[in-house]
C-alpha cells in the first residue's frame, strides 16, 4: 500500500473507528449556510472530543425534508433537523454513551439488517 494512501486512511480515521457519522448538508432538505455550519460545528466537536469517529458529508441523502440530517453508524440511527447544540447531545449521548436520543430519530436502519415495518 502506498504511504499516500495509508495516510490519507489513517487522517480519516479508518483504523480503530467505532462509529461512522453521515451528515447530509443540504441544499433541498436544510438552508446550504445552515448545513455547512453544522458540518463545521461537526468536524471541530469530534476532534476535540478524540473519540475514534468518522466522519463525511453529502450534499443529498434525498429525503428532502427537515434537514440538516445525521445518521449514525454502525447503528443506522437517522437523526432529523440537527442543529450544532442537537449534535453536541447525540455526540455525548449516543457516541459516547451508547443512548440513542429519540426525540430527534427519524428511522433506524442497521446496514445488513432488514428494517422494522
Amino acid at each position: 500500500m502506498s504511504s499516500k494512501l495509508e495516510m490519507g486512511m489513517a487522517k480519516a480515521g479508518l483504523n480503530g473507528a467505532m462509529h461512522h457519522l453521515f451528515l447530509c448538508i443540504g441544499p433541498d432538505c436544510c438552508q446550504g449556510k445552515e448545513g455547512e455550519a453544522l458540518w463545521e460545528h461537526a468536524k471541530a466537536r469530534v476532534k476535540e472530543s478524540g473519540l475514534p469517529v468518522m466522519r463525511t458529508k453529502a450534499g443529498c441523502f434525498r429525503i428532502c425534508t427537515q434537514g440538516p440530517w445525521l445518521v449514525v453508524y454502525p447503528d443506522g440511527v437517522w437523526y432529523r433537523e440537527v442543529t450544532p447544540e442537537r449534535f453536541d447531545r447525540i455526540l455525548h449521548e449516543h457516541v459516547l454513551g451508547g443512548r440513542v436520543v429519540r426525540e430527534w430519530v427519524a428511522a433506524v436502519n442497521p446496514l445488513g439488517t432488514p428494517a422494522a415495518e
